[in-house]
């Protein structure tokens, strides 16, 4: 038979449409052409298939051999094709049956022994070839992760020969199983943070209602610390959520299936551009903002970040979503991250310390501040001092609660909210605010109170409520009431000192 016609999948952000690998052997002086817009990465497969087929032990044709890649109007990139292209190959040339390609997908880059070596974006492919009716044969790693989408039809190989033989009905390829994480994630304790008893509260309602966080504090006062004991406080991921984010990390191939059902906690230094951080390239890649989806983007030091990097986060944050739109790529990645950050309070870092070491003035301390926009900082749900500790905090037993305590108390809270509108607070809209977020009486007068003297925006009226509303579901209460609303009003006042 001198065509044969084998199944992938390419990417196209988080989607991975189909892909036709059409082989074609003609008589002629010997050739290898591959057409269907392929870039470096799938160009170069010609040189693996070609040592693949023949370290395996089969012929590889002397002839002209044409290899199309259709739909021709998406780009190809990546290793992903060596398996397909190579099986294409040997079932045009009559070495591997034709048939049951119809019956398969394939998936995988060749070593030059014939070895299949891991791919990325394996999970976001295998949640769309779900229920389609053919196996999905990949390497053996990627089928591994493939398989945590709960699908039954994965099928893990090692080599093209044996995927040539499970073909030919010789030896048949096994499932693969999914990875089931041996332990439960230890994250840092909570405990261990001597004093800063009022962080710790906004840490607890952060964790409890998804809400984006600021801390402001001299060096050295825990800021970093508390950011890292956060993901310990949060409830865990539901098996949706947890699909979502493995797929994105798949696409960057930084996803391991033991770390399955773990939020993600990304750090990107204050050094990032603009594309790592919100994503971008040809073709598209996420950025740290979706790399963090379901999980949390820490920026240390946010001031130091340029602040055009900054603005582009203030639609993602509104959204849970970026499109990344280019002269010939469009795509568009999830970023449902909850923001954590942390700056000093002027340049030097000791405004307001009681050593006395500051010698900022204040023009220099307003142009600091200035680096972050008034419009950005409206964005973010609760900011808190976190002030220098005395040093007979620091000498004493640590008397603070463990992650585990204030976990019990965070995820009744969580639970409390997907039943009632199914998604945390902080992800309500303008019209959900205005059904599940109403205050009683003496609450809404001193919210409007608050926004008058503090000349808060309608943003802020709506951030104070949700934080409000997590007060309230953290107490157990049906209703929003005064006190809640009150320590809502405390975590927004930073922005107007």
């Amino acid at each position: 038979m001198a065509l044969a016609v084998a199944h992938s999948r390419g990417l196209d952000g988080l989607n991975a449409p189909p892909v036709l690998v059409e082989v074609h052997i003609a008589s002629g002086l010997p050739s290898f052409t591959l057409v269907g817009l392929p870039d470096t990465e799938v160009k170069e497969a010609r040189d693996r298939v070609r040592a693949a087929i023949l370290n395996s032990g089969f012929e590889f044709p002397a002839k002209r051999i044409t290899v199309n890649l259709a739909p021709a109007d998406l780009p190809k990139e990546s290793g992903r094709f060596d398996l397909p292209i190579a099986l294409g190959i040997l079932a045009a040339s009559g070495q591997a049956p034709a048939k049951v390609l119809a019956d398969h997908e394939f998936a995988g880059e060749l070593s030059l022994s014939g070895e299949l070596r891991p791919i990325r974006g394996a999970l976001a492919m295998a949640l769309q070839t779900a229920g389609n009716g053919k196996a999905f044969i990949l390497p053996e790693a990627s089928a591994r992760e493939a398989a945590l989408t709960g699908a039954d039809n994965i099928l893990a190989a090692n080599s093209l020969l044996e995927v040539c033989a499970h073909l030919a009905g010789q030896q048949m390829l096994a499932a693969a199983p999914a990875v089931d994480s041996e332990k439960p994630p230890v994250f840092p304790d909570l405990a261990e943070v001597r004093g800063q008893h009022q962080a710790k509260r906004a840490l607890e309602v952060a964790a409890a209602g998804g809400h984006s966080l600021m801390m402001i504090g001299p060096p050295g006062s825990g800021k970093s610390m508390l950011a890292a004991r956060l993901p310990g406080l949060m409830p865990p991921l539901e098996i949706e959520a947890a699909r979502a984010s493995a797929a994105v990390l798949s696409l960057a191939g930084q996803f391991r299936p033991e770390s399955f059902g773990i939020r993600p906690y990304r750090q990107p230094h204050h050094t990032a551009s603009a594309v790592a951080l919100v994503g971008g390239g040809n073709p598209p890649r996420p950025g740290e903002i979706s790399l963090a989806h379901q999980g949390i983007l820490f920026l240390d030091e946010i001031p130091e970040f340029d602040r055009k990097v900054l603005e582009t986060l203030r639609e993602p944050l509104e959204t849970g979503r970026i499109h990344i739109a280019r002269a010939a790529r469009h795509a568009e990645f999830p970023a449902e991250f909850q923001l954590v950050a942390a700056m000093n309070p002027c340049p030097c870092g000791f405004h307001g310390h009681s050593n006395g070491k500051c010698r900022c003035t204040p023009d220099q301390i307003a142009r600091y501040k200035g680096r972050l926009s008034g419009p950005f900082l409206d964005r973010i749900d609760i900011l808190i001092e976190v002030p220098a500790l005395p040093a007979e905090a620091l000498s004493g037993k640590s008397d603070g609660e463990t992650s585990a305590s204030v976990r019990q108390r965070v995820e009744p809270a969580a639970t409390r909210q997907y039943e009632r509108q199914h998604k945390p607070n902080a992800r309500l809209t303008a019209g959900e605010v205005e059904v599940h977020c109403v205050p009683d009486d003496a609450g809404s007068n001193l919210l409007k109170q608050a926004i008058t003297r503090l000349d808060l925006s309608a943003r802020a009226w709506h951030r104070i409520l949700k934080v409000a509303r997590t007060i309230a579901d953290l107490a157990g209460s049906e209703r929003i009431l005064a006190p809640h609303v009150g320590e809502a009003i405390q975590y927004r006042r930073l922005t107007h000192d």
